[in-house]
């Protein structure tokens, strides 16, 4: 699929992952779609690249059907979601205060599962309506795990369960839409310079990724730009959860 005149919506898109890949497709000359929260820098992001601002909440399960079919009409279609919207609560299962509080395990699932999927089968139906490419491709999902997926640390049973619900469902996903045209793929990153990461020293970022093999730092959002951009072009990329790591694997704290 190429980037020229693609029209994307970026979940997430006015920060970190989304940001990077909303500005990526900018510059190779497609249409973005940005939503995130009312409170973030969405409006401003938008408006630097050209593209249209659809403030939204992913837990307004309902509610962002029509913003989705908001951004779809402000584009004149849809190929590409990209979707990063996602965080955590740690805690272990068993504490020093009792066991893990259910209500908070269902708020991550909710945030980062549910979230997802919710999403992408919206997104789903309106690339269902495109006419198909060369490649008899009419669209593309892109989603966000986390290495914690598969090797999670102490207190992040409730992030883990959740990211690796999104790596789980890819293969299935993309052989669900496989006879429509639509690729499913997620990129599962380590430690990047996002939310919470992004202002750490240089001392506490060399801590955080003394066990990569290379390169030992915190990745950029960039870096996840380019890898979803290849999952674009390449049609052949489907099905696949995609470790970017450095070659990091978690210890277990």
């Amino acid at each position: 699929m190429e980037i020229e005149g693609l029209k994307a919506i970026l979940i997430g898109g006015a920060s970190g992952f989304a940001r990077a890949t909303a500005e990526r497709i900018a510059a190779g000359g497609g249409k973005v779609a940005i939503l995130d929260r009312e409170q973030s820098a969405g409006a401003e992001v938008a408006a630097e690249l050209s593209g249209s601002w659809h403030p939204t909440d992913v837990l307004d399960f309902d509610g962002i059907e029509l913003v989705i079919n908001e951004a779809v009409d402000a584009l004149g279609g849809l190929d590409v979601a990209v979707n990063t919207a996602g965080g955590g609560k740690a805690g272990r299962t068993l504490g020093r205060n009792g066991p893990f509080n259910l209500d908070d395990f269902r708020a991550v699932i909710d945030l980062n599962l549910i979230g997802t999927f919710n999403t992408n089968r919206l997104c789903a139906d309106h690339m269902a309506d495109n006419d198909p490419n060369d490649d008899d491709e009419r669209g593309i999902l892109i989603n966000t795990s986390s290495i914690a997926a598969f090797e999670g640390q102490v207190g992040q049973v409730a992030y883990t369960a959740a990211k690796a619900g999104i790596a789980g469902m890819t293969l299935t996903m993309a052989r669900d839409l496989g006879t429509i045209g639509i690729r499913v793929n997620t990129i599962a990153p380590s430690l990047f310079a996002t939310g919470l990461t992004a202002g750490v020293t240089e001392e506490r970022a060399a801590n955080l990724t003394k066990d990569a093999a290379f390169p030992r730092r915190l990745g950029r959002p960039d870096e996840y730009a380019r890898l979803a951009i290849a999952m674009i072009e390449n049609p052949m990329l489907n099905g696949d959860t995609i470790r970017l790591d450095a070659g990091t694997r978690f210890a277990p704290k």
